[in-house]
Parts: structure tokens; sequence; C-alpha cells
């Protein structure tokens, strides 16, 4: 069997269904299921057990002989939550307890890590282990995944395979529950819809541009093919970027929705939420070498507007999941 947590969320409800779509089935599900909102994340999904979260530990301690591979994505990812407790007890504390379990009985590993450990940016964005213990995360949520990975690298004994993967910017279908969280070609779409015209956060910095905040954004079906691609692989172990290795501008990406709707450009630049605003990330983008040359991985990302087109086309308008 494999395992997926956060399954009812954005990427791990994706990653059932890539699975599915590859013809497996004996899938264990592990989420918070009282979460209305993302119900229909997990519809028409073919699984074999769904597990509560509070009791998936127990459950793979008595199951651990029919697991081939745990995906370990569950996990509070609100980066403007500020309560520390929160992030050591669902982020660090309870991933610590799936790897150790992994490592007792010897089952395959990937844990979702992030681009937030970056933090500005002043170490770069390679994810080399070197330089793991230098980065400053900017929200005490990257810093959960960042002691997290300090943690996992100071770790003698491992699973057999395990990849912490820093996913930067993801979009695509099934984030329609994550509400502020939720990718800005979501909110685009939403805005320009209901307004006729998108607003972006002004540059508060004068080496930017309103508007020309780069991120490397990338499609949820380009996440799905390089965790599917680790699964089948099970390459040298490591924290691995999940991103582009392209940074975009904001506005790029507002155009890219203006123009999947059909619409001429309408932008308006407003401030920054100052509960946010030093601690807002400029530039964002993956060395994506070591992923390529350490996992074999060839296949092409999506460029920014076939991925905003078809999720736009495809799952936005038509209310669509996957």
């Amino acid at each position: 069997m494999i395992i997926v947590t956060g399954a009812a969320g954005f990427i791990g409800s994706n990653l059932v269904g890539k699975l599915n779509k590859e013809g497996l089935t004996s899938i264990v599900i592990v989420d918070k299921f009282n979460v209305p909102a993302k119900a229909k994340n997990i519809e028409n999904k073919i699984i074999k057990e769904a597990v509560d979260r509070e009791h998936f530990i127990e459950w793979l301690v008595k199951n651990y002989n029919l697991v081939e591979f745990v995906f370990h994505l569950g996990a509070r990812t609100d980066t403007t939550e500020f309560n520390r407790l929160v992030f050591e007890e669902l982020n660090t504390g309870y991933t610590r307890k799936v790897w150790d379990t992994c490592t007792r009985y010897q089952i395959p590993l990937i844990y979702a890590s992030s681009a937030a450990t970056y933090g500005a940016g002043e170490n770069g964005y390679d994810d080399n282990h070197t330089i793991v213990s230098k980065l400053k995360p900017l929200n005490p949520y990257g810093e959960s995944k960042n002691e997290l990975d300090k943690w996992v690298l100071q770790q003698k004994h491992t699973p057999p395979f395990w990849a912490g993967i820093k996913f930067f910017n993801v979009y695509g279908p099934n984030e329609y529950h994550k509400g502020r969280m939720a990718s800005v070609i979501f909110h685009a779409f939403n805005q320009i819809r209901q307004t006729g015209k998108m607003k972006l956060f002004r540059s508060h910095r004068p080496d930017y541009k309103d508007g020309e905040q780069k991120r490397d954004f990338i499609y949820v079906r380009d996440v799905c093919e390089v965790l599917f691609h680790l699964y089948k692989t099970r390459p040298e172990s490591g924290l691995y970027n999940l991103g582009t290795g392209r940074a975009r501008t904001f506005l790029d990406l507002t155009k890219s929705v203006f123009a999947a709707l059909q619409m001429e450009p309408l932008i308006e630049f407003i401030d920054t939420p100052e509960d946010i605003r030093d601690k807002y990330q400029y530039f964002t983008e993956a060395r994506m070498d070591k992923l390529y040359n350490k996992t074999g991985f060839n296949s092409a990302f999506y460029s920014l507007e076939k991925g905003v087109d078809e999720y736009v086309k495809q799952y936005l308008i038509p209310q669509r999941y996957y």
C-alpha cells in the first residue's frame, strides 16, 4: 500500500489522482476529514482506506508490513500563523514521529519541506545540505520546516530512501479550500471575475518596481510528476527543490489570467498588509540542478502561461476538481 498524508488537501489530493491515473489504487489516505470544504478533493478517488491523522502513527505501527511507501504531505501551511506551538505539533513534531516510524520499519519516505525555508534568499536557493543551518526563514511556518530539515540531516538512522521536497509556489486545481493561502492565480481569477480588475501588492523596496516581485510558480501537475518519478526511481536521498527554476513576475502571472479569460488587463496596486510586509519574499527561484542530475528527471515543466491557461479554462471556470 501507498500512504498519502494530507490527502484531502491541495497537493495531496492531486497526488492521489496521479497515482490512480497510473493504475495504483491500494492507497491509504490520511487527513482530518472533518473539513467540508476539502471533501470534494477526494471524491471519485480510488482508495483502500481512510485514516484520521490522529490515529495514523498507531495504524502504521500495526500495518507497516503492508506499506510500500509514505508520502507525508500533511502540514499546517499558513504563513500568517504566528503561534509556534501549532507548527511544533503539526509540522515538526508530527513529522518526526512519521520519520521515526518509517526508519524503524524501513519504509521509504517523502516529506514536504518548503521554499519558505530560504527566507529572503540571502543564502541563495540551492538545495545543498551545507546551507540548511544558515537559512533564516521569515515566519514560523518556514522556521518549522527548516528545523525539521536540520533535524533530518542529523539523523544517523534513516528510511531506506527519503526525500524532503522544498515546494516553491504551487498552483492548480483543488486549492478551493485554502482561503488566503490559495495561489495568486486563484485569487486573481476570482477578483477579475467579480470586479474586472486585479489588485497586486505595491513594492516597498526601491530595487523592485510595482508588480515585478518574482516567484517560482509551478503547476501542481508538474509537482505530481516529480513525486511519482521519485517514488518509482528511489534515487539518492536528500533535500530537493521543486520549482521550475525560472522566476516570473506577478505582472506576468496576472496578465496570463486575463489572457485565459480573454480580457484586457486592468491592474491596481495596493500596499502590502503590514502584518506580512517585513516578512514578504520579493524573489524566489529554485536551483533545479540537483533534481535533474541526481534523479534522472528530465521532463519539461509547464510554462506559466500554459499552466495558468489550463488551470483557468479546465478547472476554475467550470469549478472542476482533479
